[in-house]
């Protein structure tokens, strides 16, 4: 039998051991059962993906546009005006950052857990962040926000990457798993998203499906355990659920279903090495859940935020944008940021605003114009702003039981 490595710090490694929560096992290592989830534009940098590592979890990077998090980069891909030069050095920037982050974040997680890059399927440049960031050495590519068919492909130079996709669904497993079959390979674990509780772009097809009782924990992770076992898998395919997650009981709930681990967003985008503005945390922090939106994004995809002024602004004229949506002849940030973009190619229904303007706004905590994603359900602090280890200790012990 393989020898098992356990990269969690030892602290925290007995307190895994005295949770009753089972251990994530990737790559032979005996990893906690918590996942950072992947956080853009640039919420879900190298300090935090690094510091979730270092306690031996998987911390995970966004590719999207990291070339914010760096002075030098910025200023040299500004005021370029538009036009196919201009776009070509944007993405350069952000590819550059990619290498930048990731070395910064293992460095950061000195040698514990798993460093992850999460690159959604629906930005123009999917592929090159994917290659990019698999030959800057990240340890997991994870993919959501489409169907991502080609992944194999495109990491086929690569056989000792991790390959994650994010689906919601069990059709979704199915149809993963029986086409990168053909391409020999398989997902090495598979984050079950559930579009009701998680915060950003939803995997759902629109808004009226986000309660769909095919999204629930209860009912996807049994169907996707049985699928595998019918399809003759011999290793099994860990299952990471994501979405609410908030407590001990929630990761104990979920693991009794079959899922193998959590993966969580909000709660680490508010911790204190979260990469993002203070404001930022605390207009995350601080929301309730009335305080929350359901929406169309420009990626025309459901989306879950903070009803923050410019939201409710844009909400109110939403439908007026919508009716006059028309192609833009040319892209207002310069780069195509998504592959298909409302407000860029005029897609009635869809957002009508730019998305990376919005979502940089939040980065740098502007409350005013920003766009602030937010999952569902109450933080394991409040409105606090804890450490990442504060945090995945919370996570770990059991609630002391209710007084009676």
């Amino acid at each position: 039998m393989a020898e098992v490595s356990s990269p969690v710090e030892p602290a925290l490694l007995g307190l895994l051991e005295r949770s009753g929560l089972s251990a994530l096992m990737l790559r032979g290592a005996r990893l906690l059962p918590i996942v950072q989830g992947g956080m853009g534009v640039g919420v879900s940098g190298h300090r935090l993906a690094g510091s979730v590592a270092a306690l031996g979890g998987v911390g995970t990077l966004s590719s999207v546009d990291l070339r914010r998090h760096h002075p030098d980069l910025m200023e040299r891909t500004r005021g370029l005006g538009m036009g196919e030069a201009a776009k070509q050095a944007i993405d350069a920037a952000n590819l550059e950052a990619i290498d930048r982050e990731v070395a910064a974040a293992r460095e950061r997680s000195g040698g514990r857990g798993l460093v992850a890059m999460n690159v959604m399927r629906a930005v123009s440049e999917y592929a090159a962040s994917v290659k990019r960031a698999l030959e800057a050495g990240i340890d997991a590519i994870v993919v959501g926000a489409g169907l991502p068919l080609d992944l194999p492909d495109l990491a086929q130079d690569h056989p000792d990457a991790l390959l994650i996709p994010i689906l919601s669904d069990s059709r979704g497993v199915q149809l993963i798993v029986k086409k990168w079959e053909r391409k020999k390979r398989l997902p090495d674990a598979i984050v079950i998203e559930h579009p009701r509780l998680a915060g950003g772009h939803l995997g759902a097809a629109k808004i009226a499906d986000l309660n769909d009782p095919r999204f629930d924990f209860e009912r996807v992770l049994p169907e996707t355990r049985e699928f595998l076992r019918k399809a003759g898998i011999e290793r099994e395919i860990p299952l990471i659920a994501a979405g609410g997650i908030r407590t001990h009981a929630d990761i104990a709930r979920v693991q009794s279903l079959g899922a193998h681990a959590v993966q969580l967003g909000t709660p680490f985008a508010v911790t204190e090495e979260g990469d993002a503005h203070p404001e930022f945390k605390r207009v995350l922090a601080q929301a309730r859940e009335e305080d929350m939106v359901e929406f169309t994004s420009v990626a025309g995809l459901p989306a879950r935020a903070v009803a923050t002024p410019w939201l409710k602004a844009y909400l109110k004229i939403e439908e007026k944008l919508q009716a006059v949506a028309h192609v833009k002849s040319r892209c207002t940030k310069a780069f195509d940021c998504l592959a298909q973009c409302g407000l860029r190619d005029g897609l009635p229904g869809w957002g009508q605003f730019c998305i990376d303007h919005q979502l940089a706004a939040a980065l740098r905590g502007d409350v005013k114009k920003g766009l602030f994603f937010r999952g569902v359900g109450a933080l394991p602090f409040g409105d606090q702003i804890r450490s990442v280890r504060e945090l995945v200790e919370r996570l770990l012990t059991p609630a002391p039981p209710a007084a009676a």
